[in-house]
């Protein structure tokens, strides 16, 4: 056990085993971040040049000491995508995934990589089933591709393909040679997620005593994090993830959590953790793969208190129902309010509005959020102001407000027209875009001016009644700097919701505030 600052208490599973030491004890560990290769892979995902340009770079500011960029082989597209992350003068080693083939190194040459990751088959599965060679002709070849490698002034690390299926003694045989051929370190891969910490410690252990290792889990099984962490303690030095455990099947291990495991649990520091929730937004928009709200870290409900004895706790002591606090991974504390929400979270949510309110009105609020959430509904902040509004009979003054909505969905460019009131002054503005819901949010925000720079967090729709004439619920968040709001708008059209929610969204980010909202020269 540990008591959260590496101190040991008694005994544990990381240290008393005798092929592994204290986690406290590791020394050094760094990242292999193979989200732009890897995490591809996963189904629907394709990257552009610019996003993983962006990735990368946010990548080297949370200190990743490694990152795959691509695989060479996989076309020009990919070299070209390859090649402008070479060249972003990062301090990460910047790799290209290879194959055991000759022409997949020309390849990565050809990109400017600082180094390779060199895939061979380990398992007989791979060797005689899917290459069709014999184990002995597998050594010989990675053997010739590392020197090839070397002659090139190439980094270079060999993975055996499929490593947590091999026979050990064959993959001792494979990964040695490799290093006595000059390669800088060599991988244990658990390709298919099918390592038990059973598994990963007896085969890393052994890997280890060869030289540097890394390891690379997948979580088929539920058991990334701890094939990691296990693999570490086992002399790995080096841990393979993606950023949010994106990849094939169900994802390689995420890279965020087992260094939180690390910093808190051990107190090892590997990344610049208050990187991490950028990064994580930033590889979720990217990919389209949105963030589940439970994710550890990163989730949206991570550091979101809803019930009330757990907001009155965390109000009182900001420790009481958190491991960690928020900002050490780049976050904030949320209160949510629903059925659970008491008095202390609801004044708390409204003292951060702004809101002053008596004893008897405060009740008030608080038994019409519960009647919201005791009907199934999420109460947003919009909800709480309005509730607020009602209860103690004031209004505020709007500053943004939508008077009229024009689009035209037909033909091959959707358009939209808005007029907005912003401050008293009438404005009109004319977008296009990939639909009548991008095209109508586009002119909101040409209406605004790039000055008032909000940004759009979230939108999520939901039918609330069958038939033809459904009506649908929009709920946006958006973001001013540190201030969040949530907004729903209900109509038969979900352009008209989706731009009513958003301009009531802005509207309440807006009322607080003295800057004027300059519209565009």
């Amino acid at each position: 056990m540990c008591d959260g600052s590496g101190e040991r208490e008694g005994t544990t599973l990381f240290g008393d085993h005798p092929e592994t030491t204290h986690l406290s004890d590791v020394g050094d560990v760094q990242f292999l971040d193979t989200t732009l290769r890897d995490g591809e892979q996963a189904p629907g995902v394709s990257l552009t040049p610019d996003e993983k340009a962006r990735i990368a770079r946010a990548l080297d500011r949370a200190n990743v000491g490694f990152i795959e960029a691509g695989s060479a082989c996989t076309g020009p597209g990919e070299r070209e995508t390859i090649s402008r992350v070479a060249e972003l003068d990062l301090s990460a080693t910047v790799t290209s995934f290879c194959r055991g083939i000759q022409r997949d190194i020309d390849l990565a040459l050809e990109c400017g990589v600082d180094g390779i990751n060199l895939v061979v088959p380990a398992s007989d599965r791979h060797v005689t089933d899917k290459v069709g060679t014999t184990r002995e002709q597998n050594v010989r070849d990675t053997v010739e591709l590392v020197e090839y490698a070397k002659d090139h002034d190439l980094w270079v690390e060999v993975i055996g393909e499929d490593g947590s299926r091999a026979d050990l003694d064959y993959l001792e045989e494979l990964l040695g040679a490799s290093l006595e051929a000059g390669a800088d370190r060599i991988c244990w891969a658990d390709t298919v997620g099918h390592a038990t910490p059973d598994g990963a410690l007896e085969a890393v252990s052994r890997l280890s005593e060869l030289g540097p290792v890394s390891a690379h889990t997948h979580d088929d099984l539920g058991l990334a994090v701890m094939n990691a962490l296990t693999s570490v303690a086992a002399g790995a030095d080096v841990v393979h993830g993606t950023i949010n455990g994106i990849g094939e099947r169900a994802g390689n291990v995420a890279i965020e959590e087992v260094a939180i495991a690390l910093s808190h649990g051990y107190g090892v520091e590997t990344l610049e953790l208050t990187e991490v929730y950028d990064l994580a937004e930033l590889v979720a928009n990217a990919t389209g793969i949105p963030l589940p709200p439970n994710k550890a870290v990163v989730g949206q409900n991570t550091f979101t208190h809803e019930s009330g004895i757990h907001t009155d706790g965390t109000l009182k002591d900001d420790a009481m129902y958190e491991p960690y606090p928020p900002e050490k991974v780049g976050r904030e504390r949320r209160l949510a309010l629903g059925k659970h929400a008491g008095r202390a979270g609801v004044k708390a949510a409204l003292d951060e509005k702004d809101f002053e309110v008596t004893d008897e009105e405060l009740s008030a609020i608080v038994a019409r959020v519960k009647e919201i959430g005791d009907r199934g509904k999420r109460v947003t902040d919009a909800d709480l102001l309005t509730i607020a509004e009602d209860v103690t009979d004031s209004e505020h003054e709007r500053r943004v407000e939508i008077t009229e909505l024009t689009t035209v969905a037909g033909g091959n460019t959707p358009t939209a027209t808005v007029t907005l009131v912003v401050d008293g002054e009438e404005r009109t503005e004319a977008e296009i875009g990939s639909g009548p819901v991008d095209a109508a949010i586009n002119a909101v925000q040409s209406a605004l001016g790039h000055s008032f720079d909000t940004h759009l967090e979230s939108y999520h729709v939901d039918a609330i009644t069958g038939g033809t004439d459904a009506i649908v619920t929009v709920e946006v968040e958006m973001s001013r700097g540190d201030d969040f709001v949530t907004v729903t708008a209900s109509d038969s059209d979900i352009t008209r919701a989706s731009v009513e929610a958003m301009v009531d969204a802005i509207d309440r980010l807006v009322a607080t505030s003295d800057d004027r909202v300059i519209a565009d020269d």
